[in-house]
């Protein structure tokens, strides 16, 4: 029993001194994390600790906070964040705590900082509001060991070099390898090589994580690779933002379940997470998988079985800004051109800009999915919440996925209960990644926690708007420490480094 529960039990019973906490939280209704009903009652919080559940109405505090009802959740836990790069500009988080995040976990996508120990120990040198642990990218080991030469598959030699890189990572503290094979250098790899460093992880009980192969005209084999990976290597594997990203695969929400559930019922660990939208955001050149850049009729096809023109938004154009925030259709009529030569002469332009020694970013927004799919991969049971999100760009999901989540599909549709959809936020975030003493309200357990209002809680980002604050959103905890209430943000930042659990 915690000495805090114990003293508070004393002290009760024997009607002495009342019992002092560092915080009190009075009169909330307490969702736990579990997924089950909430129960109205207190909570007691010393130091970076949930200390008691229950009444605490003979006890005292340095700080109350009287909730009047309003709903009391675990701090949501981001399983795919890409908010770590504006931290040095802004350790306060706006963007995460505003939204009722309290831990981001990042190397998503095959990207990571490299060597991950040095990124950690900077981490922990700093000051940031936020709680944070990271994969290790495949990506980025791969980029260190081929450098420009990397559009093949990599040598022996090559892959053990990228072993060690990942095996420090593990050494590290890194929860396990991301994969981003749509992306440059990774699409180029050898499923040999994914396999390879996967049969690092089991030894440091590391899980794998995969933006897959394809989302769109060969999900199904990628679907495929990560099963596989699941069954040969024995290790929990975890789909990123699970969608199903083109035409002719809207309506298979069923199918990709079934599949998922028939791996599961094998023993396979297999689980997913998924953002809130029918739009992604991402880099234009991920359109064209074969990276064939001057095929027209590649591009009509995108254009006809991916996206459309009015559905792909510049998020971020540097060759001309002023395209920022328009739609390719837009552009195509300014440049009095089809949108498929509007398209390729776009990432020409890209190219060119490249070559003067700088990468220019072609971010887009665009929109690739259908609602009713985005429901049913969101219903299964082992699908938590993510961002998918950042600081800066277009795509609303960096301010807005989890309050959205509260609002659309809780409050406006009744898709799901508050109590599942915590959970997805919460306690299913924490079991995916193992995480532990995080994800539930738990007498031991940190005290990372949300407040919030859930019959107004309300995500008012939009892609015109990207930064715009969610409200509803009363008070955040980060280890027993308020980061945020409904005046903003409080510039305390008690943030941790999250390492894997070899639990």
């Amino acid at each position: 029993m915690k000495k805090s529960l114990l003293l508070l039990l004393i002290a009760i019973g024997f009607g002495c001194q009342k019992p002092k906490f560092d915080t009190i939280i009075r009169q909330a209704v307490i969702y736990d994390g579990t997924g089950g009903d909430s129960l109205r009652g207190d909570v007691g919080i010393n130091g970076d600790t949930i200390a008691f559940i229950g009444d605490l109405s003979k006890a005292v505090s340095d700080q109350t906070i009287d909730a009047k009802g309003l709903a009391l959740s675990p701090g949501f836990i981001d399983t795919h964040s890409h908010h770590a790069s504006g931290l040095n500009r802004e350790p306060e988080a706006l963007a995460v705590v505003s939204q009722g995040i309290t831990t981001i976990i990042i190397g998503q996508d095959g990207g990571s900082y490299t060597p991950l120990r040095e990124y950690y120990k900077k981490l922990a040198d700093s000051a940031v509001s936020i709680n944070i642990g990271s994969y290790s990218g495949h990506n980025s080991i791969r980029d260190r060991v081929m450098g420009k030469d990397f559009k093949r598959h990599a040598t022996v030699m090559e892959v053990d070099s990228m072993i060690q890189l990942l095996k420090a990572d593990m050494e590290a503290g890194a929860f396990g390898l991301s994969t981003g094979l749509e992306y440059d250098p990774g699409i180029y790899s050898h499923k040999d090589e994914v396999m390879a460093l996967s049969k690092v992880l089991p030894d440091f009980n590391g899980r794998y994580i995969s933006h897959l192969r394809s989302e769109d005209r060969f999900f199904w084999d990628a679907l495929d690779e990560i099963i596989t990976i699941g069954r040969e290597v024995k290790i929990p594997v975890q789909i990123s933002h699970l969608k199903l990203a083109m035409r002719s695969l809207w309506g298979k929400a069923d199918t990709t379940l079934q599949i998922l559930d028939k791996a599961r019922n094998e023993g396979i660990q297999i689980t997913a997470d998924i953002y809130p939208y029918t739009y992604w955001s991402s880099t234009i050149r991920v359109l064209f998988p074969e990276r064939n850049f001057t095929d027209e009729k590649e591009a009509a096809l995108i254009l006809k079985a991916i996206t459309s023109p009015e559905g792909i938004i510049f998020s971020r154009y540097e060759p001309n800004p002023d395209y920022n925030g328009k739609s390719l259709a837009e552009v195509a009529l300014l440049e009095k051109k089809t949108p498929e030569k509007m398209l390729l002469e776009l990432i020409r332009r890209l190219d060119q800009c490249d070559t003067k020694g700088q990468e220019c970013d072609g971010s887009i927004v665009a929109t690739s999915m259908e609602e009713e799919d985005v429901k049913k991969l969101m219903k299964w049971n082992y699908t938590n919440i993510c961002s998918d999100g950042s600081s800066s760009g277009r795509h609303p999901r960096g301010f807005g996925a989890f309050t959205k989540v509260l609002n659309h599909y809780v409050l406006q549709t009744h898709m799901l209960t508050l109590a599942e959809a915590i959970y997805k936020m919460t306690g299913l975030a924490s079991e995916n990644l193992t995480i532990p003493k995080r994800g539930k309200i738990k007498v031991g357990n940190y005290a990372d926690l949300v407040l919030f209002d859930p019959s107004r809680v309300t995500d008012h980002s939009t892609i015109q708007d990207p930064q715009a604050i969610s409200t509803g959103i009363m008070h955040v905890w980060v280890n027993g420490v308020e980061v945020y209430n409904e005046h903003g943000v409080t510039k305390k930042y008690p943030g941790r480094v999250i390492l894997r659990s070899d639990n």
